[in-house]
């Protein structure tokens, strides 16, 4: 959410940001409404104050006949304070419809583009395996090893399920391990810094396996708006399955102050997620590369302001890292107005080169929300002069587990069917060098 200051002091910026991302809101309204909300809660205050001041003024009278008169005379102004808050939370409620719906401000950096066709590749890195076969899909491959089973899961649960067995599990929890070991050690972290030049505090991060169920208002409260038509809701139980480990990461401090000196605050956590995939209708229906569940490492940071364009950089130099470990070629893209997330003022994705499908796709993101996400939350922090105010919310993909194994499967096929294993994993999985 945005200041409502700000919002009055850049009525033109909102507006066009707004506009940007293709979405509609009536700015006069708000403001409007703000004046009125304004209005209405400094009567309620005087009133309020009226009567703190004639109750003390009854207490010390000692005449019952004076004491009667201000004690109706206050029955009557409560009786009118009761009908101001009334109408001071009707005209709350309806400012907050419009403040909820009002989306963050793109950075300025941000290139404009109604849709996907809009977004900029800034770099890429990787060579492209050149083969002397025609590459295979991970589908092709995973059901010829025995890796994938998409047909017995339609049969249990349904389809865009899967059941991912023997060494492609044991690949996953190497890729899980060895990213951790990167995230929890600060001579790794410094080095990822001075090489790609970002200035931050070199802290690690905290490893958390969060609750993969959320309160509806406080996915609201996140921003990340998260639909019927797209997401597993449970009316009866006020909860919703999330569709990110972000979800419920971002909202562990809800309501809390950090000291200065504690930030930033750095956590990567293992999920499940959950989505319907409604829009998708038809979409890649093949494999492991869009289901309705699937299992991500996601990076969560809480930061000073000042320093929270630099931590953006920092996540996505660790995505960078993890990639070239990984020995898988790459394009790091920055998303425009008509294609990024609504809370989102700055947001930047990974796509990683699939030669079974010939084509870059897209595995990793890092948005960066400012304070607007935090102002939501009322997650804020204290200066050392005293001072507090929201702090600035990062968020960014470690690896989404299937795309990074579908990654891996393609790029590292060989002619007779087998995969062979990065060199960085093998430990990790008993020393192997191949899955055949």
């Amino acid at each position: 959410m945005l200041d409502i200051k700000f919002i009055r002091e850049n009525k033109d910026i909102v507006a066009s940001g707004a506009k940007k991302k293709h979405i509609e809101v009536d700015i006069e309204k708000l403001i409007s409404l703000d004046d009125e909300r304004l209005k209405e809660l400094k009567e309620v205050e005087e009133l309020r104050s009226e009567v703190n001041r004639v109750s003390n003024d009854i207490a010390r009278d000692q005449d019952p006949q004076l004491k009667l008169q201000l004690i109706e005379e206050m029955r009557v102004v409560k009786e009118d304070i009761k009908k101001k808050e009334e109408k001071l939370k009707q005209t709350v409620e309806e400012w907050q419809k419009i403040m909820l719906k009002i989306p963050n401000i793109p950075s300025v950096d941000t290139p404009e583009g109604d849709d996907d066709k809009g977004n900029q590749v800034i770099r890429s890195f990787g060579e492209k395996r050149q083969f002397s076969f025609t590459p295979k899909e991970h589908d092709v491959l995973g059901k010829a090893l025995g890796l994938i089973d998409t047909e017995t899961a339609a049969e249990v649960a349904a389809s865009r399920y899967s059941y991912l067995k023997g060494d492609l599990v044991l690949m996953q929890f190497a890729l899980i391990q060895m990213c951790l070991e990167i995230l929890t050690n600060e001579e790794i972290l410094k080095k990822i810094a001075e090489e790609t030049g970002v200035s931050v505090d070199i802290r690690k991060f905290t490893p958390v396996i969060p609750p993969v169920f959320i309160r509806p208002l406080v996915q609201v409260k996140m921003a990340r708006f998260m639909t019927p038509e797209e997401h597993y809701i449970f009316p009866n139980d006020d909860l919703m399955l999330i569709g990110s480990a972000e979800h419920t990461m971002g909202s562990m401090h809800m309501n809390k102050i950090f000291e200065e000196k504690d930030l930033p605050i750095r956590y990567a956590g293992y999920s499940t997620a959950f989505r319907r995939e409604a829009g998708a209708a038809g979409k890649d229906t093949s494999g492991i590369l869009r289901q309705h569940q699937f299992d991500k490492l996601e990076m969560e940071v809480f930061s000073l302001p000042e320093n929270s364009m630099q931590e953006q950089n920092f996540l996505v130099a660790i995505q960078e890292y993890i990639l070239n470990t990984l020995g898988l070629p790459y394009q790091v893209v920055m998303v425009c107005t008509g294609d990024m997330g609504f809370p989102d003022s700055r947001q930047i994705d990974i796509e990683t080169w699939m030669p079974g499908q010939n084509k870059y796709r897209e595995t990793h993101s890092a948005d960066s929300t400012g304070g607007f996400q935090s102002r939501r939350l009322n997650t804020r922090v204290r200066r050392a002069d005293g001072k507090i105010e929201p702090v600035h919310m990062n968020d960014a993909t470690v690896l989404a587990m299937g795309r990074a194994l579908i990654a891996i499967m393609e790029n590292y096929q060989q002619e007779d069917g087998s995969i062979a294993i990065p060199e960085v994993l093998r430990k990790y999985m008993g020393g192997r060098e191949v899955i055949k």
